[in-house]
């Protein structure tokens, strides 16, 4: 049978980038499909934009310590309506350069929705296309609460967009996405409360690193109400007045703005994915092998619609092994080190096992070996402000099972560290490397 494509790819993100770009290099026909921005969430309205804000509030912090450091104090403005202006020119740029690289390339763009026809037909806003091999990576998106009130809410999508700064900004949740926007709001000069259902914020990161975390921001001035859930919205003329119960107590928030970031879901609704053959597990994300194969044997998934890790890296990871199984050798990922990151100030980054983790696979065997300290740029000032590093080995090999850091350059300590530990190097390896003086990763080479 003779098709209009060898692969067609639904949502230009991350991974359907990475998998048309590595496709063209094998010589295949290759078209990819998006109904909105080239680049997904984390070009439009994620990580690209999110780590700008994150260095438009590092600014402010800065200017906080520069008195310190010899500078005169002076008067500064912030023009969030200017900033962002210019974070959307820079994300027209980013997409400008994708179609480029499709032309270049000779891959296929074609806008519009998809909807499946069958395992091999697609059509999109009444035009049909056929391909011998789908992909599917569109992705996820914010899932909102249904409580009363909820329409005068924001997410994630729309805080970018937002037309001035907030004075009061609560968020719902204490996700990388929550902490990341208490951070950078509250250094720009916003009042911020967290409100978060479970005991600790970062759920999945070590304890030592979440607890630090949360005592960072907290000094900064940040509120946070764990074990507590929003109950209603009401708008009222003194602003948003959120209620919330928790811990036998429940109070009323008022705020300028709410964001809602309690987690993301996968965006496989409207797909007609049933007239394929493709199936979906309990929350919707699409069911795939070691391979990244749907029940319908000719059609894949990579990226945030699975149930896998959702981060950026990992999505683009799965579609290059994706591309080389299908057109080359079949390629397996290992998710065992995947490093993460909080871009909070305080900094988090960790890769490798959990404490937790540790123990429950290896039992009292394992050791975990940890320094808090207060860094050298934080020591002319007035706030308190502690780092944290710590490792946990496996027994009497030391071999090195996770690495977790709260500081200054966290992610990009941890990045680089992620490489040894997958390699399986030990203690004893960090012990017998010789350091950069004065830095914030040595103490990774003397922990005792």
């Amino acid at each position: 049978m003779t098709f209009d494509y060898d692969l067609f790819i639904i949502g230009a993100g991350p991974g359907g980038l990475a998998a048309a770009k590595k496709a063209a290099e094998f010589g295949v026909r290759v078209a990819i499909v998006e109904t909105e921005g080239i680049g997904g969430t984390c070009v439009n309205r994620g990580c690209i934009p999110k780590k700008l804000i994150v260095y438009a509030a590092d600014f402010a912090l800065q200017s906080e310590m520069a008195y310190s450091y010899g500078w005169s104090e002076c008067e500064r403005y912030f023009d969030w309506t200017r900033f962002i202006q210019e974070v959307h020119q820079h994300i027209e740029g980013i997409q400008n350069s994708y179609i480029r690289q499709f032309q270049e390339a000779g891959i296929d763009l074609i806008r519009g929705h998809a909807n499946f026809v069958d395992e091999h037909t697609i059509d999109i806003d009444g035009r049909k296309f056929s391909a011998d091999k789908i992909l599917i990576t569109v992705g996820g998106r914010p899932i909102t609460p249904d409580i009363p009130g909820i329409e005068f809410t924001i997410t994630s999508r729309e805080m970018f967009h937002l037309p001035y700064l907030p004075k009061r900004l609560a968020i719902l949740g204490g996700g990388y996405i929550g902490v990341e926007f208490s951070s950078m709001m509250n250094a720009l000069g916003c009042e911020v409360t967290v409100i978060n259902t479970s005991e600790k914020i970062l759920s999945g990161f070590d304890e030592d690193i979440s607890s630090a975390v949360q005592s960072g921001l907290s000094k900064r001035g940040i509120s946070f109400f764990n074990n507590s859930t929003a109950q209603e919205i009401t708008y009222s003329e003194e602003g948003l007045l959120l209620a919330i119960a928790g811990n036998a107590s429940s109070q009323t928030i008022v705020a300028d703005s709410i964001l809602i970031a309690i987690g993301r879901a996968p965006n496989t609704e409207n797909l007609g994915l049933e007239n394929a053959g493709v199936e979906l597990g309990e929350k919707g994300a699409i069911k795939v092998d070691e391979y990244s194969r749907t029940t319908q044997e000719n059609i894949f998934a990579v990226g945030d619609c699975t149930d896998r890790l959702q981060l950026t890296p990992v999505a683009k990871s799965e579609a290059v092994a994706f591309v080389n199984t299908v057109f080359g050798k079949p390629q397996k990922l290992n998710y065992d080190f995947v490093p993460s990151a909080v871009f909070a100030r305080p900094e988090a980054a960790s890769v490798g096992m959990t404490e937790a983790k540790a123990r429950k696979k290896f039992g009292e065997s394992v050791k975990c070996y940890r320094s808090y300290f207060q860094p050298l740029l934080s020591q002319f000032s007035n706030q308190d402000e502690q780092a944290i590093i710590k490792l946990v080995v496996e027994g009497d090999t030391e071999r090195i099972l996770g690495a977790h850091m709260v500081g200054e350059n966290a992610a990009e300590i941890i990045q680089s560290l992620a490489v040894g530990i997958r390699q399986g190097i030990t203690k004893q390896d960090l012990d017998e490397t010789i350091g950069i003086h004065p830095t914030t990763a040595e103490e990774f080479l003397t922990l005792k």
